[in-house]
């Protein structure tokens, strides 16, 4: 299993779908989609690729995506993980790639269980392209698997995997970015977001985002969400409400596409309240209103009466404009 030689037109055209693809497709089909393009430029069996942190005890998994490898092979590789010896090199310089036969590579003594965890899995021979990012202390990488002990990567294969991987890695990063966008609101301003794992690594955040969270957690500069924010995540709340700012999450593929707004007075209504004015909003009247909510409607109109005087306005056209401000919010307060 050899590449066939890649000329420039050739490189350019898988580019160019890389990149179209990163703005076109969801980003649960993405990374596989992608996976395929690089193997019309360079044959592989099986992949990996995600990001971690390194430590004494090997790597620590943030986000990762199988691609043609079973689910076990993560729990799997938690026992050899301490051996792998090919995984702390990538993760030691800003940028690498490696090309190695599994024997060759893992020949100590100690490592013989890797060997044979990796002979499970069908890895036999490795291509490894990673990027350190100092700030976050995180390695995005791919990891391409050979199962035929034969099919030896070649000078010209990393040296072709090398120039793929920022491109694979950037297209991830713009899928991530369009997804965002597409659940942002275009005509609210004020607004930020941002893009974290589970362990609250931030792969992308704009600028208001960061703003909003520097006035509401004093001292904070990131790289990574607010302990607290984060906990709160992580117990299951889809928002935190503060003084100074509300920030919501909705989780996908692993990982917590997150918005921040400025707390504004709307935060300040009861839950029936907000109901009512939402069905305010959407022309219902007193009495359909006192219908649906069980109420006479001379308590919705008291209602009513309370939301404008909480929000400091005076007709339905002000109420659309303070509803606006949370059109974005996952759930109801």
């Amino acid at each position: 299993m050899q590449s066939p030689s890649l000329g420039q037109a050739e490189l350019s055209a898988i580019l160019l779908r890389l990149y179209r693809l990163s703005h076109e497709l969801p980003i649960a089909e993405f990374q596989d989609a992608a996976l395929q393009l690089v193997r019309e430029a360079l044959p592989f069996d099986s992949s990996m690729w995600g990001t971690a942190t390194n430590t004494a005890q090997g790597i620590d998994i943030h986000t990762i995506h199988l691609h043609n490898q079973p689910e076990e092979m993560l729990s799997a590789y938690e026992e050899v993980k301490h051996l792998d010896t090919a995984a702390q090199a990538a993760g030691q310089q800003p940028r690498s790639t490696l090309a190695f036969n599994a024997r060759d590579w893992f020949h100590g003594r100690d490592q013989a269980p890797l060997l044979e965890y990796g002979k499970r899995f069908d890895q036999a021979n490795f291509f490894i392209s990673s990027d350190f990012d100092p700030s976050t202390q995180l390695v995005h990488w791919v990891t391409l698997f050979r199962a035929n002990e034969a099919a030896r990567g070649t000078h010209q294969e990393r040296e072709l995997l090398a120039l793929l991987a920022p491109h694979v890695m950037q297209a991830l990063t713009l899928n991530r970015v369009a997804h965002l966008d597409r659940m942002e609101s275009p005509d609210v301003g004020g607004h930020g977001s941002a893009i974290c794992d589970q362990r609250g690594a931030i792969y992308h955040a704009d600028e208001p985002f960061e703003s909003l969270l520097k006035a509401a957690w004093a001292g904070w500069k990131g790289p990574r969400l607010p302990r607290d924010l984060l906990e709160s995540f992580l117990r299951g709340h889809s928002q935190h409400r503060g003084p100074v700012a509300v920030v919501s999450v909705r989780v996908e593929q692993g990982l917590l596409f997150v918005r921040a707004r400025p707390r504004c007075a709307v935060d300040d209504l009861t839950p029936r309240e907000r109901t009512v004015a939402e069905l305010v909003v959407r022309g219902s009247t007193y009495k359909e209103i006192a219908q649906m909510l069980d109420r006479s409607p001379a308590t919705v109109r008291n209602q009513i009466r309370s939301i404008y005087d909480k929000l400091q306005i005076t007709n339905i056209v002000g109420l659309i404009d303070a509803l606006r401000a949370v059109a974005q919010d996952p759930l109801k307060p």
